[in-house]
C-alpha cells in the first residue's frame, strides 16, 4: 500500500515554515497532498486559486506532491484520496496540545489515518500565516516569510 499523507490546512498564505515541513515530509512517504481547507464560515485574504498556484509553484519540483482542496472533515478528504497519513507541524508546547486533541478526534472517526508530528524547524517557530497577513494589512515586507517562489501584489 502506498503511503500517502495530506498535509491540511488554509496556507493563507504559505510561509516559509510550511515550506519547510513539507520539504521535509516529501522524502517520507509516496505522495504528500497539500490540502486546502475551505471553510465557508472564515473570510480569507487570498484567494483558493492564488494559495494553490503559490504552493504548485514552491514544489513545482517535486514528483510525489499533488495540491487539492477539501470542504469538511479532513478525515473524509483523506478517504477520498486514499491518504492513510496526516501530516501536522508542531512550533511549541501549546500547538501539541492543540493538535494531539485532534488526532484523538481524527483516530476515533477514523482509525486506519495516522497523524505524523513533524516539530518546526527553530528558524521558523515564529511564523504563522495569521502573522503574515497581519504585516501584510500593516504594509509591511513579508518576503522573508513567505516562499521566495511566491510574488505578491503590491496592492493589497
Amino acid at each position: 500500500m502506498a503511503r500517502i499523507a495530506v498535509f491540511p490546512g488554509s496556507f493563507d498564505p504559505i510561509t516559509k515554515g510550511h515550506e519547510n515541513l513539507i520539504r521535509r515530509a516529501l522524502p517520507l512517504f509516496d505522495k504528500v497532498i497539500v490540502a486546502i481547507g475551505v471553510n465557508a464560515d472564515k473570510k480569507y485574504m487570498f484567494s483558493l486559486e492564488e494559495r494553490k498556484e503559490w504552493i504548485r509553484q514552491t514544489f513545482s519540483f517535486a514528483e510525489n506532491f499533488e495540491v487539492g482542496s477539501y470542504e469538511g472533515l479532513t478525515v473524509n478528504y483523506c478517504r477520498s484520496v486514499n491518504a492513510n497519513y496526516i501530516i501536522r507541524g508542531l512550533r511549541n508546547a501549546e500547538d501539541f496540545q492543540f493538535e494531539s486533541s485532534i488526532a484523538q478526534m481524527n483516530r476515533e472517526l477514523a482509525a486506519e489515518i495516522d497523524t505524523v508530528f513533524l516539530v518546526t524547524s527553530p528558524e521558523y517557530s515564529a511564523y504563522s500565516s495569521s502573522i503574515v497577513r497581519d504585516i501584510l494589512r500593516n504594509d509591511g515586507d513579508v518576503s522573508k516569510f513567505i516562499p521566495n517562489s511566491i510574488q505578491l501584489n503590491d496592492d493589497l
